[in-house]
């Protein structure tokens, strides 16, 4: 009877590591697409970043043409 129950048990143990693979590559497939996109955000933010700061020098630039404008004005 006691060979029976082992028998049980560890089909019952195989089942239960089944789950807990399925539910590990599931975890380290979320984990890469995460990384994978965490990457892409960071190259996004560092070209927005880089746009933002070439438009401030833009407007930096148009402003001080208009001021120089404006004193040239009679």
């Amino acid at each position: 009877m006691t060979i029976i129950n082992f028998l049980n048990y560890s089909e019952y143990m195989d089942a239960d590591l089944k789950i807990l693979e399925e539910k590990l590559t599931g975890l380290i497939s979320l984990c890469n697409d995460l990384r994978n996109e965490n990457a892409k955000l960071r190259l996004d933010l560092s070209t927005t970043q880089n746009d933002t700061a070439q438009l401030k020098a833009n407007m930096a630039q148009a402003s001080e043409r208009i001021e120089a404008l404006m004193e040239s004005l009679p």
